[in-house]
C-alpha cells in the first residue's frame, strides 16, 4: 500500500485494521458511517487483551501511520481501557474487552443510523 493509497478513507481504514491484526489486537470491525452526518466516513473498533496491550496498539499505529504521513488530529489515551483516535474521515476505539462490552459502541452506532455496514 502507498502513501498516497493511506489518504483515501477505506484504504487509511483497512491499514488501521491490517496493523491492529498484526499486533493481535481482537475482534476488529471496520464500520462505513459516510454520509450518515457522523464524524468520519469510518469507524474502527478494536479489542486488546489489557491496558497495557492498548497502549502499545497506539504506539505501533502512530509509529506505522505518522511515517506514511497520516495525521493524528487527536488521540485520547487518558484511560488505556479505551483509547480514541481521530485521524479524519478515521475513527479508531481501541478497548479492553470489558469496556468494549460495557460501552458497546457497535450497536449505538447500528441503532444510530439503522444499519452496520462492514467493509
Amino acid at each position: 500500500m502507498t502513501d498516497d493509497m493511506l489518504h483515501n478513507a477505506q484504504n487509511l481504514a483497512q491499514a488501521v485494521k491490517d496493523i491492529l491484526d498484526s499486533k493481535k489486537a481482537e475482534s476488529i470491525e471496520i464500520i462505513d458511517v459516510a454520509n450518515k452526518g457522523y464524524l468520519s466516513q469510518f469507524v474502527v473498533i478494536a479489542t486488546a487483551m489489557a491496558g497495557k496491550h492498548a497502549l502499545s496498539l497506539l504506539h505501533y499505529l502512530k509509529e506505522d501511520l505518522k511515517a506514511r504521513n497520516v495525521r493524528f488530529y487527536a488521540v485520547d489515551e487518558e484511560s488505556e481501557d479505551w483509547i480514541i483516535i481521530d485521524l479524519g474521515e478515521v475513527i479508531v476505539h481501541i478497548f479492553t474487552e470489558n469496556h468494549r462490552k460495557k460501552y458497546n459502541i457497535e450497536e449505538f452506532l447500528a441503532k444510530t443510523f439503522k444499519e452496520n455496514v462492514n467493509i
